[in-house]
């Protein structure tokens, strides 16, 4: 369950903080004086972004009741009291009551509980099974004693992520003991200075069941599944896999296992929030990839998926599915989260090679990247997909779940919400900070020493003499001698050189061997040497998506068995009454409106509403959706609908009128048999390419089949005011009658 659930909105979320104990002070206590160690900023508990906070500084039992009835939040932390000169924390004491036991700390909630309870206390195993086994779906506790910096850091951690993203309690416990990890467990600095370490593994922990995601398909699928003849995957996503730089603050260090691990596990849950939390907006049908579509069984579709986050970041991804799960919108949008947050991992650290084991032992510092704290870089793979994510919430001030990681930037793009504090707050953490105070300002004290730039030779080349006015325009003097300045506003960037995919060769068909006008063999040729020309190129192309083009009505979708009458003669009454009932039945009510009849459809084309009932007709009669872009949608099929006017000026109605049929009418084809398998009147087949229809005997044929000389371009004939086609046949036969007239002296 998510966290906003139970709140009061439905973008926020609730949390009810208890501070207890009489031996504690406020946040901003005075912190223990060592020598060099580096001031610890503890963070305010207060409400910001979708995170409401309610505190309760010591309060009583019935207080402590009579705000939880009335505010219901959807978290309750309880913090225990604080050892006066020490760093560890006590025990839960609510005024002058201990609730030490299990009993008398689930007799203070009464009724009510909340969604998640966080125990901020010391061995406190027993309170949570308690608490658990009353209801309470998800309690945090620690199973031994730790630090009050340990204690801040992970609690940071998971309001953190909170106040960021609508996100579910697991997800939100995997970030926080990721970042945990990473400063705390990795730098020894879980439990206090007098306290001896123990062997229960260290940190939080959380007792609850991980959410699962419902990928369970409607009866009506199910019986469709088991008619089909194989057994189709679900859903399949293609995407690469990229490399990202990420500047972590921190000391230099080398990067080890636990600190690749945790990073790992960090970007994982905070990509598995997005995730779960996102949206699918649109979807259309898609070329599959081009080495894999020769892999496809029959009845796999693959659709472009557009989706939004739970913190708006827009992606969009490639999938391939049955038809089944592909045309239900909640179904694909579940199978999709399945695949990503449950059968794979995300993000993978770069192998360990020799160059990235090596420790950086001068950071990089720079006052917009953690405002000037110092950094070390980590490489990872990622998705596509993620990438995009993660560069579209760096940037966002709001999002402090990067800051949380240590992460300061994301491929040359700083985190906007990092502030000065998070910076000593994480570097406090850093083993080497704690020995050297020279490492611990956390702002740049000097210039370092790849910023300075190179003193000038002496022996400057020729060529340089003319641009020495540009970078050299400033004389500062040292010591009594005069050199110049470098301007660095005026020097150059790098140049960098952008690396180009390369697409497969997919070779070459037999039609393609030979060319038609003046038969010579065209053999393969290696295209570093001789490039192929532009026309032949687009030959390429165009015969490649021809032999992807599937057979008419090639998905296994179960038949709707409507009794509707034949297309040619059904009124637009029934054909539109058919498609509501349809639509509704494949679980696209977002597409009928309440109006009912009257108001579909709701889209609207040229000032009127679609004539979906001639849109279809002229489609199915030209051999279906499938037959692509043999099919003039402009001149042939939208000069026959109602939305077409003698003075139309309307740009991309082709397009336009293919996105409102996919929409619409594109399931609808595939489970009724309407679609025209008529043939080309020349070549007698039903492939894709340019049709004409014939004026005269209002048959169909491929435009290219027509090699009579004379002809006009394809434009010609299939724009509305055209020309009008006449086929060979009927050529021949007006040409013989107007013979015969003439020889009978008519």
């Amino acid at each position: 369950m998510m966290f906003s659930a139970q709140g009061s909105s439905r973008n926020h979320c609730s949390l009810l903080a208890v501070l207890c104990g009489g031996k504690v002070s406020d946040n901003k206590q005075k912190q223990p004086v060592s020598d060099y160690k580096p001031r610890y900023p503890f963070p305010e508990l207060s409400s910001s972004g979708r995170l409401e906070v309610q505190l309760l500084n010591n309060p009583s039992i019935d207080e402590f009741r009579r705000v939880l009835e009335s505010f219901e939040p959807n978290i309750v932390y309880l913090q225990g009291e604080q050892i006066v000169d020490g760093e560890e924390i006590g025990s839960l004491v609510l005024g002058d009551v201990d609730l030490s036991t299990p009993e008398a700390l689930c007799g203070v909630f009464g009724s009510t509980f909340p969604t998640t309870v966080y125990l901020e206390i010391p061995n406190g195993v027993k309170l949570a099974e308690g608490l658990h086994s009353k209801g309470v779906p998800y309690v945090i506790y620690w199973k031994n004693t730790f630090s009050r910096y340990a204690a801040c850091h992970f609690r940071q951690a998971l309001l953190s992520v909170i106040q960021s993203s609508c996100s579910h309690t697991w997800d939100a416990f995997q970030f926080a003991r990721a970042s945990f990890r990473l400063y705390c467990v990795r730098n020894n600095n879980i439990f206090s200075s007098n306290s001896q370490k123990q062997s229960i593994k260290p940190g939080p922990h959380l007792l609850g069941e991980p959410p699962k995601i419902d990928v369970s398909q409607p009866e009506v699928d199910m019986q469709e599944e088991e008619g089909s003849p194989e057994n189709l995957p679900a859903v399949k996503i293609y995407d690469d896999d990229v490399t990202m730089r990420f500047l972590v603050c921190g000391s230099p260090c080398t990067l080890d296992a636990v600190l690749l691990g945790s990073l790992e596990d960090g970007l994982n849950a905070l990509l598995s929030i997005e995730i779960r939390g996102s949206k699918l907006h649109n979807r259309a049908s898609a070329p599959p990839p081009p080495l894999q579509a020769g892999t496809f069984s029959r009845g796999v579709v693959t659709m472009r998926c557009d989706f939004s986050t739970c913190s708006s970041a827009h992606i969009s991804l490639l999938v391939s599915g049955s038809a089944q799960t592909c045309f239900n919108d909640q179904l694909l949008e579940n199978h999709i989260k399945n695949e990503l947050i449950e059968k794979s991992q995300l993000v993978h650290a770069q192998s360990s090679s020799e160059e990235s084991k090596l420790p950086s032992f001068e950071p990089r510092r720079s006052t917009s990247i953690a405002c000037g704290a110092s950094v070390f870089e980590v490489c990872m793979k990622v998705p596509t997909w993620a990438s995009q994510v993660l560069r579209q919430l760096a940037p966002d001030v709001s999002y402090r779940s990067l800051v949380m990681l240590g992460i300061a930037s994301i491929q040359g793009l700083s985190v906007a919400s990092f502030e000065k504090d998070d910076a000593e707050r994480l570097l406090f953490f850093c083993k080497k900070l704690s020995k050297d105070p020279l490492l611990g300002s956390s702002l740049i004290a000097r210039t370092p020493s790849w910023l300075v730039p190179p003193a000038p030779s002496r022996k400057r080349p020729e060529p340089y003499k003319d641009t020495k006015s540009l970078n050299c325009t400033i004389m500062e003097g040292v010591n009594g001698l005069t050199r110049p300045k470098i301007n660095v506003a005026a020097m150059r960037p790098i140049p960098h050189t952008h690396r180009h995919k390369m697409l497969p060769f997919s070779g070459f068909s037999e039609a393609e061997r030979y060319d038609g006008d003046q038969g010579k063999v065209n053999l393969p040729v290696a295209p570093v040497k001789q490039p192929a020309p532009v026309t032949h190129r687009k030959a390429l192309s165009s015969s490649y998506q021809a032999q992807q083009i599937i057979s008419l009505n090639p998905l296994p979708l179960k038949k709707h068995g409507c009794g509707r009458a034949p297309i040619q003669v059904c009124s637009e009454e029934e054909f539109l009454r058919d498609v509501m009932q349809f639509l509704i039945f494949r679980g696209h009510t977002r597409l009928v409106p309440q109006g009912g009849l009257a108001e579909f459809p709701d889209a609207i084309l040229n000032a009127k509403r679609l004539d979906l009932f001639n849109l279809y007709r002229e489609v199915v009669s030209r051999g279906g959706f499938n037959v692509g872009n043999g099919i003039n949608w402009k001149g042939q099929v939208f000069s026959k609908m109602r939305n077409h006017t003698l003075t139309n000026r309307m740009t991309g109605v082709g397009n336009t009128l293919k996105r409102h049929y996919e929409t619409y009418l594109l399931e609808y084809e595939l489970a009724h048999d309407d679609v025209d398998g008529e043939c080309c009147l020349l070549c007698h087949s039903s492939a894709a390419g340019d049709w004409v229809n014939c004026g005269v005997c209002d048959e169909w044929a491929h435009f290219g089949c027509d090699r009579r000389q004379g002809l006009g371009a394809f434009k010609d004939y299939a724009k509305t005011d055209g020309l009008e086609y006449v086929c060979p046949h009927c050529s021949i036969s007006s040409f013989k009658k107007k013979a015969a007239k003439t020889m009978n002296g008519y």
